[in-house]
């Protein structure tokens, strides 16, 4: 199993580009299941998600070319319309090719995804728009068995706004009969992502990015030709490596808009940020203030960025309040930073974040994606050695960021254990 050594205490300089969205490609890869090939996609990040995502698509019938970030599919009828277990329980976004699969075959298997380490994350929200659109569902032996002559139109109100729901019931509705209306939809970049490729297809969608997005169905879709939108989270994190090493990097490639809530705390604990047409550069303080934070569903401060800011947070020069009002369970990572002498609190859905002058180098192990990049930040600022295990967690999500880190001259290696 691999580990990542980080030798801290380098200031981090120079510029790196941001690899495509993995939350946006998920969707799309599964898009495809729309209508028959080739599909063309690129700027994939080159994830073990993505490989999974790719393998299902390849399981109901899909052949499959990748190289170099760049992939061509061609959707074929599926010999089965199942997502086994195998493959769900390790990538919950499997559960996408459900609306796709029950719009253009009015026929789907799926597994029930389950829980995961942040909290669970029922899928009762599309299961509830796609009945309103028609779908018989049953549940039988941890899987949910889907169908529908043909899906129609409905106005949909979602208790909330989940972004896996929105997507799903999106897809659904494209090729339903009739007009979709979903209201309290997620508003989430990678959502108007998905639409954009979705409206290339020929789909007549309106108000993607708002809380209410209207779906007319047509009768066929045509096959995607599209580029994946860059990982805002990816390059968030990136940016925060800048400012816990009071360096300065520039992240090609990064979408101001996309991360408003981001900079505009940076900016509050003392960073200097500059925005070009290349991307954003973020200089980082002598003195780290301290700042507090809520995370909120788009477009507020996302919650895949709580705990690396918690890691900002744990070297500024004051006291700090994270509060998580989107998973439970997500401040796993606060014990592993206690490892490395930070000083956090935490009281139900709140943490409080007491600044030290210094971390410290220790063994840590990670939990999940996002505490994985949070302790790599937390090891770039510390003194000494830190030993980062169970790292697949980070291969999940991020696309060879020991080598850009090492690119803007961070010490910092992956070994076999």
């Amino acid at each position: 199993m691999d580990k990542l050594i980080i030798h801290g205490g380098r200031r981090l300089t120079g510029e790196v580009a941001v690899s495509g969205a993995k939350n946006a490609a998920l969707p799309l890869l599964f898009a495809t299941l729309l209508a028959p090939g080739p599909h063309r996609l690129g700027n994939l990040p080159q994830l073990r998600d993505i490989t999974t995502a790719e393998h299902l698509l390849a399981g109901l019938g899909a052949t499959v070319e990748s190289r170099n970030g760049r992939v061509v599919l061609t959707s074929n009828t599926p010999a089965t319309f199942e997502a086994p277990y195998e493959l769900v329980r390790t990538m919950r976004a499997s559960v996408l090719v459900l609306g796709p699969l029950l719009a253009r075959y009015g026929l789907a298997r799926v597994s029930l995804p389950g829980g995961c380490a942040i909290g669970a994350r029922p899928i009762n929200l599309h299961l509830k728009g796609l009945e309103a659109m028609g779908a018989e569902i049953h549940l039988d032996h941890g899987y949910v068995e889907a169908r529908a002559k043909r899906l129609k139109g409905a106005r949909i109100y979602l208790d909330l706004p989940t972004v896996g729901g929105t997507e799903n019931l999106i897809m659904a509705a494209t090729l339903a009969k009739g007009t979709t209306v979903l209201e309290n939809a997620a508003r989430e970049p990678e959502i108007v992502d998905l639409v954009r490729a979705l409206q290339g297809m020929g789909a007549k969608i309106e108000g993607a990015g708002s809380d209410t997005v209207t779906i007319e169905g047509v009768d066929e879709l045509k096959p995607m030709d599209y580029a994946v939108m860059p990982d805002r989270i990816e390059a968030g994190t990136l940016l925060l490596a800048a400012a816990m090493t009071a360096g300065q990097v520039r992240v090609l490639g990064a979408r101001p808009e996309h991360n408003e809530a981001l900079l505009s705390k940076l900016e509050e604990v003392g960073a200097d940020i500059d925005i070009d047409e290349a991307g954003i550069c973020v200089t980082g303080p002598g003195e780290i203030c301290p700042v507090n934070i809520r995370t909120q569903p788009y477009p507020g401060f996302p919650t895949d960025m709580q705990a690396q800011f918690m890691a900002l947070m744990a070297i500024g020069r004051g006291t700090s309040v994270v509060s998580e009002t989107v998973f439970e369970n997500r401040f796993m990572h606060v014990c592993e930073l206690q490892r490395m002498g930070a000083d956090i609190n935490i009281d139900g859905h709140t943490a409080t974040v007491q600044g030290v002058e210094q971390l410290l180098g220790a063994p840590v192990m990670a939990t999940d994606l996002r505490a994985s990049a949070c302790l790599v930040l937390a090891g770039l600022a510390a003194d000494n050695t830190t030993e980062l295990s169970r790292i697949y967690h980070l291969d999940r999500g991020y696309e060879g960021l020991e080598q850009k880190l090492r690119k803007l001259g961070a010490d910092i290696e992956r070994v076999s254990a």
